[in-house]
């Protein structure tokens, strides 16, 4: 196949995966900044857990953080096994499955009339979100060497397309009932099934055995193995570039899991107005990782990039508790999905170089694994955080971790060597 045929079936490919990205975020972000609200409507002022003698009681801020978190910790307990089912099956047959589980975990949001409805609604739902490194992996597959950072930012602006979009279906569906806005993400999902079955097609590589049949290039290592040694050599490339993503991430959930809460504290904002704020970010997303990440990667390089996306997201989080008014908190807010879209397409991208392709979907797996670990951790301190400390106290929390991650950033120029495409 000529350059220019191999380009054009990767831009195709990118381009369906970026739909089904798109539709599957619309579904998300239709239901997430409603969760707040749904938890204070079910759980009041908050709820009084009695552990034999000892009592206590779980603020509306820990409860959401706690609903967040069950997400999380679905997702992370399935991420491995979804990247390693990608790398031998496919990662058709693992977006069919999980987009399967998302439109179950709808329905049951849509109709949940008690808390612990509610969180099983966000631990079905978890359990299907382990994929997200399934897409980034099928994404590092078709994409080139070089291109991969570009290729993911793409991706994101598609997903951030759907943040723009979803968060204001969301808050229209009220209108039309409770159940309505699960209703309808569960209907996208179904969409979403029939465009990936039709137009999505395999990515996995195949090799040819000595008999001539032809079997999936699997995984040297088991998921157990990869998580471990991530923790037990943490100076290696994919380690420190697994750190990086997991505790950024887990900041950024962590304040996103509250953040609701706080605007509604200190801006009045309700469940019929927060799909405009969650808009407003989604929109500098979408342009940021559209029209100004390729340029920046081309100048600057995935290393430096990713350290001014970090910088720029340390400066937001720390500035948010500190606005007084509509236009610094819009200018506050602006910083963060800035720094998102400038660091993790490129730690990904850094990470995608660092291992082997027959483990590309593993380790993407694994590093899933770790953000999904930060962000059932984050947002409970956040959480609690708020509740008892203050509500801009876990803004300078997240703001003081995202920080420190630079300093495992400061040398990342020697993982991020560009690589030439392999001829044809």
């Amino acid at each position: 196949m000529s350059d220019r045929q191999e380009g054009g079936a990767g831009v195709g490919k990118l381009v369906a995966l970026m739909f089904t990205a798109f539709l599957d975020m619309v579904g998300l972000l239709m239901v997430i900044p409603l969760i707040p609200f749904y938890a204070q409507h079910l759980g009041g002022n908050g709820i009084d857990v009695a552990l034999g003698s000892i009592r206590y009681h779980l603020g509306i801020g820990q409860i959401t953080a706690l609903l967040v978190s069950a997400y999380t910790v679905a997702q992370l307990l399935s991420a491995p096994l979804w990247g390693r089912f990608s790398d031998r099956y496919g990662r058709r047959p693992a977006l069919v499955v999980a987009l399967t589980a998302s439109a179950v975990a709808y329905i049951i949001f849509g109709y949940a009339t008690s808390l612990v409805v509610l969180f099983l609604s966000r631990v079905v739902q978890g359990a299907g979100g382990g994929t997200v490194g399934v897409i980034q992996a099928y994404v590092a597959d078709v994409a080139r060497p070089d291109d991969r950072a570009k290729s993911l930012g793409w991706l994101s602006a598609a997903t951030n397309a759907g943040v723009a979009l979803g968060p204001v279906l969301g808050s229209w569906m009220q209108g039309a009932g409770k159940a309505a806005p699960g209703l309808l993400a569960a209907a996208l999902c179904l969409v979403n099934i029939l465009f990936v079955w039709r137009f999505l097609r395999e990515s996995r590589e195949v090799e040819r055995t000595a008999t001539g049949s032809h079997k999936a290039i699997v995984p040297r290592q088991r998921s157990h193995q990869a998580v471990a040694r991530v923790l037990t050599h943490p100076g290696e490339p994919a380690s420190r570039l697994i750190s990086i993503y997991a505790i950024a991430i887990g900041a950024f959930q962590g304040v996103t899991s509250i953040l609701a809460l706080f605007l509604a504290a200190r801006y009045g904002v309700t469940e019929r107005t927060i799909g405009y704020f969650f808009m407003y970010i989604g929109i500098i997303s979408v342009v940021t990782r559209a029209a100004i990440l390729g340029k920046l990667v081309d100048r600057l390089g995935e290393a430096r990039l990713a350290r001014l996306g970090l910088t720029l997201m340390a400066i937001g989080l720390a500035a948010l508790p500190l606005t007084n008014g509509y236009p610094t908190l819009a200018a506050a807010v602006a910083l963060m999905p800035l720094g998102t879209a400038f660091t993790f397409p490129c730690v990904t991208a850094m990470l995608s170089r660092v291992t082997p392709k027959e483990e590309r979907g593993l380790y993407m797996g694994v590093q899933q694994t770790f953000g999904g670990a930060s962000r059932a951790i984050f947002p409970i301190i956040a959480g609690l955080a708020f509740d008892k400390l203050g509500v801009g106290v876990p803004f300078f929390i997240a703001a003081a971790l995202v920080a420190l991650t630079l300093l495992l950033g400061a040398d990342l120029e020697r993982y991020a060597k560009r690589e030439s495409a392999a001829p044809a």
